[in-house]
């Protein structure tokens, strides 16, 4: 597990509260560059920026999950939480809300800053990990790379040939993306609950496809011999995998930390990014106890300033700055284009012959791809629903071609962002879905389950989002290579980015849209 070095030995000059207050340019903390946030974007930026030995420091409002509970274990399963499982909730806030229309899902729990968040704006809310890692702490691990035209059609200036044969890959071999062996999903019992949708898409003529995963599948069949601690075979994935997950705290955190030239601070959020007059940036930092205190407000200053917070941490951070002043430049694109990348949730109630196990692994690994459908393109994961006993319940996280967008605009009143997001363009979405299980349904007569998203009836899952993209758009509040515009030495490199939608799990296209940057802003921006 990562290892933290101390700021002194990266030499970055530590000033107390009273100083920093002050905000004498010698009581600010400075690095030549400063990444904010630890996703996947983020991670790139940190571990790019280490290797061409550039001073980097790390600012995480997660914790640093290295420290194993009473229990023995560093993350809490799905079906046990604790206070690992949520950041500052006394109740977990799980994307199912309810089974045979039962409050059995969620459980009450200790307020504590844990490992998943789901924010809310109005009729929408938003999943995402806290902790050095991001998103990719609390994530199915499902590494998609997008269809190559569909990628053109988001990002009609990037080059999508080079995209494919070098920025793709380089991701892919980083986050360590791998494939379940064909021959053991075929018959092993933890899959099965796939082999069933797939049998019900055949049955509609619609194609499923393997999916690729940064779960290491050597490691999941050792679980399933009994030859290694289970973890995705143990109902461990939206509050954290405890092994075989190669999440981004093994893969670019671990190197860049490796470099000698990374600092990662935790327990620290960014609220307001102001430029100073010799054109450094300073940023203003809130340090947080684990009772979510504000025990610390800190300053920092850098030279470079990378913006990894994800789609809504990136997008909150400019819409503030430009609307209170500290960065007026700002184009007026910052905070729009934002979008839920089609998300849908929904499950499907099979007949008793059909049974889907009450054995599932939480990884999936398989998907019905009918994004070639002009009329109606969807993605639909095959998503488990790890119970322990048998449900006779197939779940899907659809992915719709979805065109609606909405903008962040800055709150006055609470210092915050508000989401301009209707319940109106969730229909869209559900529309798109449920052209495609009407389909699947007629042709296996069978029907949608009525009792997993609470007790109104509600069957399709339209008010949250795994995947927020959006709200910094590539070549609109950006130039071609996440340059801000406006401002020279400022980046962003996360899913912001991303116009609303690329059709699939977008973390893979996150990452190689982050090296991207990196490979061009080292050398053309940042003195030798």
């Amino acid at each position: 597990m990562v290892a933290l070095q101390t700021a002194a030995t990266l030499g970055f000059t530590r000033v107390g509260l009273e100083s920093a207050r002050a905000a004498e340019p010698d009581a600010v903390e400075t690095a030549p560059a400063i990444v904010v946030g630890s996703g996947y974007g983020a991670a790139v930026a940190a571990l790019r920026l280490g290797q061409a030995g550039i001073r980097t420091l790390v600012i995480e409002m997660g914790r640093l999950w290295n420290n194993p509970g009473p229990d023995g274990k560093i993350f809490c399963s799905t079906t046990a939480p604790d206070q690992r499982s949520m950041w500052f909730r006394t109740r977990t806030e799980a994307p199912l809300a309810s089974f045979l229309w039962l409050d059995v899902v969620n459980r009450d729990i200790s307020r504590y800053p844990g490992v998943l968040d789901r924010v809310h704006f109005d009729n929408m809310s938003v999943f995402v990990g806290r902790g050095v890692g991001g998103g990719s702490l609390v994530n199915g691990s499902m590494a998609v790379t997008p269809l190559q035209s569909y990628f053109t059609e988001q990002f009609p200036t990037v080059d999508a040939t080079e995209m494919y044969s070098t920025y793709f890959p380089r991701a892919r071999a980083m986050l360590g993306v791998n494939n379940v062996d064909p021959a053991w999903f075929e018959s092993t019992e933890w899959y099965q609950f796939s082999r069933v949708s797939r049998k019900h898409a055949a049955n509609t003529g619609l194609k499923t496809t393997f999916v690729p995963s940064v779960y290491d599948f050597g490691y999941m069949q050792r679980e399933a011999a009994g030859t290694a601690t289970k973890s995705a075979l143990g109902g461990e994935v939206i509050y954290g995998n405890n092994h075989g997950k190669r999440s981004l705290d093994k893969t670019y955190l671990a190197q860049a930390l490796g470099t000698g030239n990374v600092t990662i601070h935790t327990m620290e959020k960014v609220r307001a990014i102001s430029r100073a007059s010799d054109g450094t940036y300073v940023l203003t930092a809130d340090r947080i106890d684990d009772t979510g205190a504000v025990v610390e407000t800190k300053q920092y200053g850098c030279t470079y300033l990378f913006l990894g917070g994800g789609s809504v941490g990136t997008s909150e951070l400019l819409v503030r700055a430009r609307a209170t002043g500290t960065l007026p430049r700002l184009d007026a694109s910052v905070g729009a284009g934002w979008g839920t990348n089609g998300n849908v949730m929904l499950g499907r109630a099979n007949h008793l012959w059909d049974t889907v196990g009450a054995n599932q692994s939480t990884m999936p690994v398989m998907g019905i791809d009918d994004w070639a459908n002009a009329a109606n393109p969807v993605f639909a994961e095959i998503a488990p629903l790890p119970a322990g006993l048998e449900h006779w319940v197939s779940l899907y996280l659809a992915i719709t071609k979805n065109p609606q967008r909405a903008s962040f605009s800055y709150d006055s009143g609470t210092g915050g962002v508000r989401l301009g997001w209707s319940a109106a363009q969730s229909a869209v979405s559900v529309g798109m879905a449920k052209k495609l299980f009407d389909r699947i349904n007629a042709a296996n007569s069978t029907i949608y389950r009525y009792d997993l998203f609470g007790s109104s009836n509600k069957i399709f899952a339209d008010d949250f989002t795994y995947h927020p993209l959006g709200g910094c758009v590539l070549g609109k509040a950006t130039d071609n290579y996440g340059r801000v515009k406006g401002y020279s030495k400022l980046y962003v490199t996360d899913g912001s980015l991303v116009p609303g939608s690329i059709g699939v799990n977008p973390f893979v296209t996150i990452t190689a849209l982050a090296e991207r940057t990196m490979a061009r802003v080292l050398v053309e921006d940042t003195a030798p």
